[in-house]
């Protein structure tokens, strides 16, 4: 029998040899996973991630896979579901334009936990990342979402799902089994709480990477999967269509793999702020102007943005999925970091004001996995009558557009400084930067653990 897109996916998981990774790829896994341990420590602060912790603790018995920026340890599933949820929690995880949503939080925590839960190297951590984060983004690709449905969490389940398989090491068969079982596992998920800011929004990753590592385990104890998990779940329910040419085409290819071609979060928010927001920065350093110099602003962006229009939203996570917010307090409080988001400057009556002076249209030809056209137009109509105008078709940090390596180390240290400390910060990036010479990927968590 002929083998189809699914088997060659499997194969490439399980027999893809660290000998065979090109060093760029190597090198930017590394990057993606120190954004993604920054995210996570940032998150675990917040006070319901905090809570959560404790109620793993309690719920999931002894473990070895730890809870970072806690003390506790505790089974891979578990430690998966709340460090995943923690790494979203400030909208500051990377993504991959290219399809996937956001691959490494619904990849990194589960292998993470599941490598240390088996005592893995780091080098095999790292290579189960990689060829995870592979299979979130080109699923991705291949699926057109239906409108209404928000992905973040559906792709992922088969990607920890292929982390876990090549760190308990499945054959292709075995992890082609798995990945199917993970699919119809997968959430199932709206925009509603994005928009009304409610955080059950943010466990859709944790959700995944505990049913991706679950499905690894359930194909042990022999549970049967369907033959396309993929296909029947997007060209049915989430999806308008599944195309698994799209899946396949490249890969492999040296140097070419998709965690080199991420972007990392440079804004607080929803990516579909982040063309808006540099276009906005691009206006104020032409020439800065105040929002009392403002009239106007007309934002154009890609229809799903639509549902982003709200200029007064009720609270932090609603904030980052309001664009006139966003564009607001850029230009009232000068800063889009996780400063800009939080409750006090949601309720600032000035950025409020703002914020009801801008008008939200959108383009059909617009699509952020585009790169021939415009992500996003910024027009600023200024009382004394004169109209500035700017465009952007790479946000600042992807990687056509890339972010320099002192601001993402300094990202870093915005994010985990509270948690860690200045000299916890410098162990962490050292760790993670020699992460494939670790025997035991324990040395990295050891780190990331406080008491």
């Amino acid at each position: 029998m002929a083998q189809d897109y699914l088997d060659l996916l499997a194969e490439f998981v399980a027999e893809t040899r660290w000998e065979d990774l090109h060093p760029t790829t190597i090198a930017a896994a590394k990057d993606v996973v120190l954004d993604t341990v920054g995210a996570m420590l940032a998150g675990s602060r917040l006070s319901e991630n905090a809570n959560f912790a404790g109620l793993a603790a309690t719920m999931s018995g002894p473990g070895k896979a730890t809870v970072i920026g806690h003390a506790n340890r505790v089974q891979p599933v578990w430690a998966t579901m709340v460090n995943a949820t923690a790494g979203v929690s400030l909208e500051m995880d990377e993504g991959n334009r290219l399809g996937g949503g956001h691959p490494s939080i619904h990849v990194t925590p589960g292998a993470i936990a599941v490598g240390e839960d088996l005592g893995c190297s780091g080098q095999e951590v790292l290579a189960s990342i990689i060829v995870g984060y592979e299979v979130i983004s080109r699923i991705g690709t291949a699926t057109t979402v239906k409108a209404e449905v928000h992905s973040h969490g559906t792709w992922g389940t088969i990607g920890t799902a292929a982390a876990a398989a090549r760190l308990m090491g499945f054959d292709a068969g075995e992890t082609r089994t798995a990945m199917n079982l993970a699919m119809s596992m997968s959430p199932a998920n709206t925009w509603t709480p994005c928009i009304e800011g409610a955080t059950v929004r943010n466990l859709y990753p944790g959700r995944s990477g505990f049913q991706g590592i679950m499905a690894a385990h359930l194909s042990q104890c022999g549970y049967t999967a369907i033959a396309d998990g993929p296909a029947d779940l997007y060209r049915t329910f989430l999806g308008d269509g599944f195309d698994p040419d799209a899946v396949i085409d490249g890969l492999g290819v040296p140097g070419e793999f998709r965690i080199e071609r991420n972007y990392f979060k440079l804004h607080a928010c929803c990516l579909y702020n982040h063309p808006v927001l540099d276009a906005v920065q691009d206006l104020l350093r032409e020439e800065a102007f105040t929002p009392s110099d403002v009239k106007h602003i007309a934002v154009t962006a890609p229809p799903i943005a639509g549902i982003m229009a709200d200029p007064h939203p009720d609270n932090m996570l609603a904030a980052k999925f309001s664009i006139p917010y966003a564009v607001a307090a850029a230009i009232c409080y000068g800063r889009t970091d996780v400063t800009a988001f939080l409750p006090e400057r949601v309720d600032n009556a000035d950025i409020q004001e703002l914020a009801a002076r801008v008008s939200l249209d959108s383009d059909p030809e617009m699509n952020l996995r585009r790169y021939d056209y415009p992500a996003a137009r910024v027009a600023v109509q200024l009382a004394d009558g004169r109209l500035r105008r700017a465009e952007v078709t790479s946000q600042r940090g992807d990687f056509s557009n890339p972010a320099g390596r002192e601001e993402l180390l300094g990202k870093f240290d915005l994010l985990s400084r509270e948690t860690l400390g200045a000299g916890g910060v410098q162990r962490v990036i050292g760790a993670v930067s020699r992460l494939d010479q670790m025997p035991d990927v324990g040395e990295l968590t050891a780190l990331l653990a406080t008491a």
